[in-house]
């Protein structure tokens, strides 16, 4: 299942640095806009100790994770929907993504030049979400001129989507994302095809800097309001830093908090070595694996295993498939082809001691077309 999440942010803020430090691949990331002129491409493993557990139970040969991938766009400035800047490339890119994890700078640093002189997190992300308002305002009402004959002709479908379109658009017009227009499921197909941006999820990545003057004195990873991980500041940060709280709690907008320049220095270490490095440099927390696990969540999607002596690997799949469905991230053949599933979740795999002995104990169950498969089963079609 492919899935990419694109890197956005005004230029200056550390989108290059992110992605270094998410795939350890080498990108420019000189202090000027635009340097990242072709969007550079990485393919990220999702952070699942089950999986590791799985292939050391299994004694495994080959152990294969989930992924991501992330794109690293060029630098966004004001004035991209009218193609300012690398605008048309920009919002070009972007369509081709699932999701966009949106970098936002929270730190102040003399030696790295902010494209608007001043930082200031919420102006940036207003900035940033107003250029993705117009391009779909542009792609929405050149849209509504193509379906009109069809309308006029009394073509139900193109009436039906004429009226989610002016939905859509009064949403639009009055500086609101395209997400948060609520879609049935028989309507949402219907405008899929025009790729708006808005209507991708975001996560915004909020980009600190060790040694520098940091917008804030805490390290949450933190989604709508209510859900848990929600932060307790000690009373000393930046008065910018808790209007931007405020701000992502009434877009209900999922966020985490990532020092990437500290990030893309430990990409090279593992384990031990890396979490001593960490706590040279001041930083607290892996928020890597935050970013990472966190994009994968918002993409509403779960992880389904299979595992053997060969090969144990993760499968990724939407939320609520039926078995047959989550079968097609191994061969689309086994939706139509698909008999039976033994199905077992991972832990009591493990507690079990083996296959045979979970067998014997009436653990490894045999699911039907119907059954929906759950986050950490393992699996073995019968086709």
């Amino acid at each position: 299942m492919a899935l990419a999440i694109g890197i956005v942010g005004l230029p200056n803020v550390g989108k290059s640095t992110l992605f270094n430090a998410l795939t350890k691949k080498s990108v420019p990331a000189e202090n000027y806009p635009f340097c990242t002129i072709d969007p550079s491409v990485g393919v990220v493993a999702v952070p699942d100790e089950r999986l590791h557990k799985l292939a050391d139970f299994s004694k495994t040969q080959k152990t294969i994770p989930a992924a991501v991938e992330f794109v690293d766009i060029a630098g966004l400035v004001k004035g991209a929907s009218e193609g300012e800047g690398l605008g048309n490339q920009f919002l070009s890119n972007i369509r081709e993504t699932d999701a966009i994890a949106e970098v936002v700078r929270i730190f102040e640093d003399d030696n790295v030049i902010h494209v608007h002189g001043k930082v200031d997190p919420v102006s940036d992300i207003e900035t940033i979400n107003l250029e993705l308002i117009l391009a779909d305002e542009q792609t929405v009402t050149k849209r509504l001129v193509n379906i009109e004959k069809e309308v006029k002709r009394g073509d139900k479908a193109a009436g039906k989507e004429k009226e989610i379109l002016l939905r859509i658009a009064e949403a639009l017009a009055q500086g609101k994302l395209a997400h948060g227009v609520h879609l049935t499921e028989e309507e949402a197909p219907m405008v899929r095809s025009l790729h708006l941006l808005t209507m991708k999820p975001i996560l915004y990545v909020l980009n600190k800097k060790a040694g520098g003057k940091n917008l804030d004195e805490i390290y949450p990873v933190r989604g709508p309001e209510g859900s848990q991980g929600a932060p307790a500041s000690n009373g000393a940060g930046d008065v910018r830093f808790e209007k931007l709280l405020e701000y992502l709690k009434t877009l209900k907008a999922h966020y985490v908090i990532v020092d990437a320049g500290v990030e893309q220095e430990l990409a090279a270490f593992e384990g031990e070595e890396k979490e001593m490095f960490r706590t040279e440099l001041g930083s607290k927390k892996d928020g890597i694996n935050d970013l990472i696990t966190k994009g994968y969540e918002m993409l509403g999607l779960e992880t389904y295993f299979t595992t053997g002596e060969k090969e144990t690997r993760a499968w990724t799949i939407k939320k609520g498939s039926t078995a047959p469905v989550a079968g097609m991230a191994i061969h689309t053949d086994f939706k139509d082809k698909f008999i039976r599933a033994e199905v077992i979740f991972w832990k009591d795999l493990l507690d079990a001691g083996s296959f045979a002995n979970a067998k014997e104990k009436g653990m490894l169950r045999i699911e039907g077309k119907e059954y929906v498969v759950r986050d950490g089963d393992v699996i073995e079609f019968r086709v």
